[in-house]
């Protein structure tokens, strides 16, 4: 087996073709890692058949150790405990079964040009829910691929070409089948307010504007409040094609949760977005004493230090000491 520098630790069975190379097999030791983008010079554009699933038998091909000197102990190449995995740039395409039984995997990081995904791809990865998607080019289908593919709670990352950043969540949703005996037939039902969300898509394009509508909708359903005002949040945070009217019934109703909203945000440990909140929902004193005591509670000086302002500001003006000399 050849052994090669790089920045993470993978052991590879690899293909060389004339368009690339195909990787075959990959396992890896590390809990947060990024397929090569290149090998032997030529660009990484594909992913066979079970390529990283930890129950796949091996493959004939070419073998190959990447390795940056730490963690190569052979008994840790495992990737049921891969967390965090990044995509090369350069892939096109995603064998069958590819990530299949990655249990591990929390965050998937990608770009917008793979075009063409295979059956059963992420199938058994049930704590797979953020994902860091960048564009490439003109917007592709990969997103309403994701979505239409797993039915709980997404949260995305989408850096645009221009670096435009913005960040959705699609809501959690369930299709279950129920037994009806006399019947004798299988009733469909979905439950759960995410299915428009995770079909909020034109031809496979992303439609803000069809995802901003319908909000009104998804209150009126049994819904996940932390979820809402996570949604809430970060339509907010970033604006992108963002009307006028839905950013009023955002920001209405995260004025209404805005104690909750300083929880979540202290507990995130994000100070940029507390920021944000204080100064566009103004959570009221109340809201401000249990986040103080969160953040008091959790060590987060620099939260409680914003807090502590902003609880300073929104005391009633009577409450102020005055000396007359």
């Amino acid at each position: 087996m050849e052994t090669i520098p790089g920045s993470g630790n993978w052991k590879l069975t690899i293909r060389r073709e004339a368009a690339g190379i195909t990787i075959l097999r990959a396992a890896t030791c590390d809990a947060r890692a990024r397929l090569p983008e290149t090998l032997y010079g030529l660009p990484v554009t594909a992913l066979g058949d079970h390529a990283l699933s930890p129950t796949a038998a091996s493959a004939e091909g070419e073998d190959l150790l990447v390795t940056c000197g730490t963690g190569t102990d052979p008994g840790t190449w495992s990737n049921r405990d891969l967390e965090d995995l990044t995509l090369p740039r350069s892939l096109e395409r995603v064998g069958d079964y590819a990530l299949m039984n990655c249990g591990g995997l929390r965050t998937l990081r990608l770009h917008d040009g793979i075009g063409q995904w295979g059956g059963g791809v992420l199938m058994n990865c049930r704590r797979l829910a953020a994902f860091h998607l960048t564009r490439v080019g003109e917007q592709g289908d990969t997103l309403a691929w994701f979505a239409d593919e797993l039915p709980w709670e997404l949260d995305v990352t989408v850096e645009e070409t221009d670096g435009t950043v913005f960040r959705l969540l699609f809501p959690e949703y369930r299709e279950v089948y129920e037994e009806n005996c006399p019947a004798h037939h299988f009733d469909y039902n979905i439950f759960g307010a995410g299915y428009p969300y995770h079909h909020s898509f034109r031809r496979k394009r992303l439609d803000l504007r069809t995802y901003d509508e319908l909000w009104s909708g998804f209150l009126g359903m049994e819904h996940d409040e932390d979820c809402a005002v996570r949604l809430a949040f970060w339509r907010l945070r970033y604006p992108v094609e963002l009307t006028p009217r839905a950013e009023g019934q955002y920001l209405s109703y995260l004025r209404a949760h805005a104690g909750e909203a300083a929880v979540w945000l202290v507990g995130e440990r994000d100070m940029p977005g507390l920021a944000f909140l204080l100064r566009t929902a103004e959570p009221d004193r109340e809201a401000l004493s249990a986040a103080c005591a969160l953040a008091r509670e959790s060590g987060v000086s620099e939260a409680l230090a914003l807090l502590l302002e902003q609880q300073r500001d929104v005391a009633p003006r009577g409450l102020d000491k005055t000396f007359d000399l």
